[in-house]
């Protein structure tokens, strides 16, 4: 999948960001936050103007702990809708061994696109089959 858009509205609690397959036709809105979704819009404008924040924010953090600690990310992956809530994983290899982090989506798009290029974004079929 790749993020297509972001819509935020500073009239609106909810902000949404659009997830598209990269070689088929199915896309998917998932309603995130305002910080989240500033960051992902924040981090994405960077790479077009170069400006880059002067201090790490949290999700420069996260990534920096990640790569500290010794882990390498490799993706996230949307695994999973209850309740109209998604759920997703931040995939970490780590001395050969894959460690799944419970996340929310936001914060796993939101980290994937603080790397160049941006981390992989996978979501499970049996959720695209439900929201498209």
């Amino acid at each position: 999948m790749e993020l297509v858009r972001i819509v935020i509205s500073e009239i609106n609690d909810q902000q949404v960001v659009f997830l598209r397959e990269i070689d088929g036709d199915r896309s998917f809105p998932i309603l995130i936050g305002l910080f989240e979704a500033s960051s992902i819009d924040r981090r994405v404008q960077a790479r077009v103007n170069g400006e880059l924040p002067p201090r790490p924010l949290t999700h420069d953090l996260l990534k920096q702990a990640i790569e500290e600690l010794g882990g390498e990310a490799q993706d996230v992956v949307v695994n999973s809708l209850m309740d109209h809530t998604y759920y997703a994983v931040i995939r970490i290899m780590k001395d050969g061994e894959l460690i799944e982090l419970d996340s929310r989506p936001s914060d796993a798009i939101a980290l994937s696109v603080h790397y160049d290029p941006f981390l992989p974004i996978y979501v499970d079929d049996t959720v695209l089959a439900e929201v498209t």
